[in-house]
């Protein structure tokens, strides 16, 4: 990995509310993240331990997940890609941050993270109209397959989502292109220009709308997004 491409030092969501992507035809289907959108940012956290420790936040973050704008090698990568342990991920992301003169641990920054306040009730209410609609929605997740059992009980996964994509099952991760037409046509080919994805990370959803999707970059309030999402879905 590169130790000069860190990731810019600003909030993945500070453009929340936009979206874009060429329309072809009504939507049929909402793609989603799930942290940062269903839950708070992990993203924040490892922020947080960088400004904890006296450390650039942006490089702790940088650190800890790797250019999130790429799929690398990065140990967090791999994690996600389900190539090594969550110890292993640890093991190697402790020795980037002593290259770098700091404590990188990723424990710390998992820690903090299972401080949140839970999942965003609006988010829930959100897919359960959606699905009442005729929409067809699914989970596009990076994640790591020892974190599998304990975030999604978080949601009732089989009421809200007609498919779930893991990145540690399905060997890709985003931004891979892969991942999102995975999805699409796990429910059922639909077209790119018929869906529509959201992420509190702007890397993730400029991929999304690179394959024709329309992305909706979700804030730590996701408020605008869902209005942003709702505006989306008028011409359906």
């Amino acid at each position: 990995m590169n130790d000069h491409q860190h990731t810019p030092d600003t909030t993945p969501a500070e453009d929340a509310g936009s979206a874009s992507g060429p329309a072809t035809g009504p939507i049929a289907a909402v793609l989603f993240d799930f942290g940062g959108v269903f839950t708070e940012s992990p993203f924040e956290a490892a922020r947080a331990v960088g400004r904890e420790l006296g450390v650039d936040p942006s490089l702790m973050l940088e650190t800890v997940f790797g250019p999130y704008d790429h799929d690398t090698d990065h140990p967090w990568h791999r994690l996600e890609r389900g190539e090594i342990s969550l110890i292993d991920a640890r093991k190697g992301i402790l020795a980037l941050g002593s290259s770098r003169g700091f404590e990188a641990d990723l424990f710390r920054v998992l820690a903090l993270m299972s401080r949140s306040s839970g999942p965003r009730r609006e988010m829930i209410a959100r897919v359960r109209a959606l699905r009442a609609a005729g929409l067809r929605t699914a989970i596009v997740t990076n994640n790591a397959l020892e974190f599998r059992d304990a975030w999604r009980v978080l949601l009732p996964i089989d009421e809200l989502f007609d498919a779930v994509v893991d990145s540690c099952e399905v060997g890709f991760r985003k931004p891979d292109p892969r991942i999102f037409l995975h999805a699409l046509a796990l429910l059922g080919g639909i077209e790119p220009g018929r869906a529509v994805f959201l992420d509190d990370y702007e890397g993730n959803v400029r991929a999304a709308r690179s394959l024709g999707i329309r992305g909706v970059l979700v804030g730590p309030d996701p408020a605008p997004a869902l209005a942003v999402l709702d505006e989306l879905l008028v011409s359906r």
